[in-house]
């Protein structure tokens, strides 16, 4: 998998990381636990079967008990690994079936199930006679045995004899000529079935990933063109305010040029990041509420209040200015009067937001649907998604608008 650009934004990247773990994480739950499951059955069918507090450890200490568990577990992900990648996610489905026909046939020769079963009992002397005594042993006691020192007679056929009384046979006898394991064959059809489903799951999975990942870096390249187009918009109409004062030789001259270069060291710095402190973003509004106010006249009141505790909360950049330069922007009149109003409540992570001015025209609400609110509502959307709440609304002659941000 494919390391995610470092660009991306923070709050983009956490989620991708956040859904890469959680997704490798569910998978080992899932891997763990099946197998767990699928260990600890022969141990309860075989307590079921036979008696005694030591057949846990005996069944454990069996090499047919891991041939059974480790001949699965092998064939389980050498087939979710190896064979669905290669053979059936390329539609080589042919060569694909000659070789589960092969393992098929390993199985066969295996007999996992029937050796497991078959020899853990015959281990077992109290199964078929729970009274703990050989049917096959010979009675010492008996008077016509008693005095015979050379063991059974000559006629007595050794075929017949108990297996239980035989020698031991260390070697690791596997298959059994003419036995076909049906229940370690029908093992074998729900392993090779789980093995494929988990792998188109995988797949589909790590498909979803790199879905997410595109749609974190077109994120990042829309974010990156939106922060390019609010800049020079915010900061054309600034230096059109300066030039104002210039023309008329204001005494504020020099001092809007003061506010207008922390503004401009603000945007050029700070708003190069995805999130910037929320007492950085004030300084920016507060010095861009000082630069209009040089400008205003006697007709246009304006009100701006700041009520909260602001610590180190951080805000997306320039995602406020937006609003109060529209505001500025068209909430002045020379000939008529207006009122303008900014508040901002900062409580318990959270930011409200609301502004308000006179519309003094009808069209002046659809020049507003250019650049400046229609970035702002998308950066809202891709940087908050479901934790901020954003209406725009024009009644009674004003504009006005309410945000609620979740930091």
């Amino acid at each position: 998998m494919e390391t995610v650009n470092k660009n991306i934004p923070k709050a983009i990247l956490n989620n991708y990381k956040v859904n890469m773990l959680r997704s490798k994480a569910a998978n080992i739950f899932i891997h763990a636990a099946g197998w767990l499951v699928f260990l600890g059955f022969p141990l309860l069918f075989m307590n079921r079967t036979q008696h005694g507090s030591s057949n846990n450890l005996r069944i454990l200490s069996s090499p047919y008990y891991w041939l059974f568990c480790l001949t699965y577990i092998f064939m389980f992900y050498l087939n979710a690994w190896v064979l669905v990648p290669r053979f059936v996610f390329k539609k080589k489905y042919i060569r694909y079936g000659i070789i589960i026909l092969l393992l098929s046939g390993l199985v066969y020769f295996l007999q996992p199930f029937d050796n497991l079963l078959g020899h853990n009992l015959l281990k077992n002397p109290n199964l078929n006679n729970p009274a703990g005594t050989s049917m096959m042993q010979p009675d010492s006691s008996s008077p016509g045995l008693k005095n015979l020192p050379f063991g059974p007679l000559p006629h007595q056929d050794l075929r017949m004899e108990d297996p239980l009384l035989k020698p031991a046979n260390r070697l690791l006898i596997i298959h059994q000529s003419g036995n076909i394991d049906l229940v370690a064959l029908f093992i074998f059809i729900i392993v090779i079935g789980l093995s494929i489903a988990i792998s188109t799951v995988q797949k589909w999975q790590v498909t979803e990933q790199m879905v997410v990942k595109a749609q974190a870096e077109k994120a990042h390249a829309e974010l990156s063109f939106l922060k390019a187009q609010i800049n020079p918009h915010f900061l054309f109409n600034t230096l059109n305010n300066i030039y104002a004062l210039s023309v008329t030789a204001s005494e504020h001259t020099s001092e809007s040029i003061m506010k207008l270069s922390n503004i401009m060291r603000y945007v050029t710095d700070e708003v190069t990041e995805d999130f910037v402190l929320l007492q950085s973003e004030i300084d920016c509004i507060n010095d861009y509420i000082d630069l209009q106010k040089l400008r205003l006249g006697k007709l246009t009141k304006l009100n701006f209040t700041l009520n909260g505790a602001i610590k180190n909360q951080k805000i997306a950049p320039l995602v406020l200015m937006t609003f109060i330069e529209n505001v500025f922007k068209y909430g002045i009149s020379k000939n008529k009067k207006g009122v303008i109003e900014i508040k901002l409540d900062v409580d318990d992570g959270k930011v409200f937001f609301y502004c308000s001015n006179t519309i003094f025209e009808k069209s002046a609400s659809n020049k507003r649907k250019g650049i400046g609110i229609a970035n702002t509502r998308q950066r809202l959307e891709h940087i908050y998604p479901g934790k901020h709440k954003l209406e725009i609304s024009t009644n009674d002659d004003l504009f006005t608008v309410r945000l609620e941000i979740d930091c």
